[in-house]
């Protein structure tokens, strides 16, 4: 035994042919050999393979052979118990990979090898696509670890091409009911749902009438279109809406009956595409949106909004229904008042009562 792991059984031995058999077992019982010239060239290569056994990070000869595109098909294979958009979504960013890094092993996949592709990839897609490629890649090789193929993923924080760190468009009010106004009839409760709700626009299509307590005002996300679970715990999170807009949701299914809350003019349910087109063809119809405004910056719209009532991160985040506080400090921290103001203020707070304590004790 060394350091708590059994050192695998080994041998070097001459055969009758001159040739030096050097062999070993693994921890399974597998049989392992190579043959070399020399004794000496024999003895290193055992005392390397025993040396990596000690180490924790051995490594089957065979599998190590695998190449990326192998280990990616075998990946897939294992990843298909995910949802279809989800497993849809991996295998893009899988024929990414396999353009690039197919044909090499995944042994010699070395951190050169991924910067010199992450490098190739921002010259063809946006920072955040490059981000996200990149992402599926060292969660490929983290699972070619944990499974023993190789002893050590080639990505790390060194290899990551960085995420892109875009501050989000926030329309103001007046353009958010602009949009509302432009958009087709039986579409306007979605801009609600998106502006003030915060939904995003797989959420707002598929959210039911079931969904919402006209009465208590609450909206409670369930499901997203077409009709699959929510993808967290914490996008399920109840919202509190007012009273104004429960009533405006409420007309809209008195008007349409249709069993989701947005609806086409017969009121069927429609799909995401159908509403981000729609966004599309009437944005540029309302003074100063920018040409890329999307569904989701309705999202934004709604955080500042509780920002600017003076609503603290953990509310906001609440609100907007994100896994914890980070995320919501990185997408809008630089929407909250300046902290360093606060700060200099509060101490100087401290300071003034001081003063006051030591006049008052002078004039006694």
């Amino acid at each position: 035994m060394d350091g708590g792991r059994p050192v695998a059984s080994r041998s070097v031995k001459k055969r009758q042919d001159g040739v030096w058999r050097a062999r070993y077992r693994d921890e399974a019982g597998k049989e392992h050999a190579r043959h070399f010239k020399r004794k000496v060239d024999a003895q290193r290569w055992l005392d390397s393979v025993t040396a990596s056994v000690v180490r924790g990070d051995y490594v089957d000869p065979k599998t190590a052979r695998l190449t990326v595109g192998e280990w990616c098909d075998l990946w897939l294979v294992g990843y298909a118990t995910r949802r279809p958009s989800t497993v849809r979504q991996a295998k893009v960013h899988v024929n990414v990979i396999r353009d690039g890094l197919g044909d090499k092993r995944l042994s010699d996949v070395k951190p050169s090898h991924v910067k010199a592709w992450t490098v190739q990839l921002q010259g063809k897609y946006a920072p955040s696509t490059t981000y996200a490629i990149y992402r599926r890649l060292a969660q490929i090789m983290s699972d070619a670890v944990h499974d023993g193929i190789i002893p050590k993923s080639p990505c790390s924080r060194r290899t990551s091409p960085g995420q892109a760190k875009q501050r989000p468009y926030v329309a103001t009010t007046h353009q958010v009911w602009a949009l509302h106004d432009a958009m087709p009839e039986h579409l306007r409760a979605a801009v609600l749902l998106g502006a003030f709700v915060g939904l995003r626009v797989s959420e707002a299509v598929a959210l039911r009438v079931s969904d919402v307590d006209f009465m208590r005002g609450i909206v409670r996300p369930e499901v997203q279109y077409p009709d699959e679970p929510l993808k967290t715990e914490t996008s399920r999170t109840p919202i509190p809406i007012p009273h104004e807009l429960a009533l405006a949701l409420s007309a809209n299914v008195e008007r349409y009956g249709g069993p989701t809350i947005v609806t086409n003019q017969l009121g069927r349910p429609v799909g995401p595409a159908a509403v981000e087109h729609a966004v599309r063809a009437v944005r540029g119809t309302v003074e100063g949106l920018p040409e890329g405004f999307r569904f989701h910056d309705l999202r934004h719209y709604l955080a500042s909004l509780l920002i600017s009532q003076g609503l603290d991160v953990k509310v906001v985040q609440t609100r907007m229904r994100h896994a914890n506080a980070t995320t919501t400090l990185n997408v809008y921290g630089h929407m909250f008042p300046d902290t360093d103001e606060s700060a200099r203020a509060a101490v100087a707070v401290a300071f003034a009562s001081r003063a006051d304590s030591l006049r008052t004790e002078a004039g006694s």
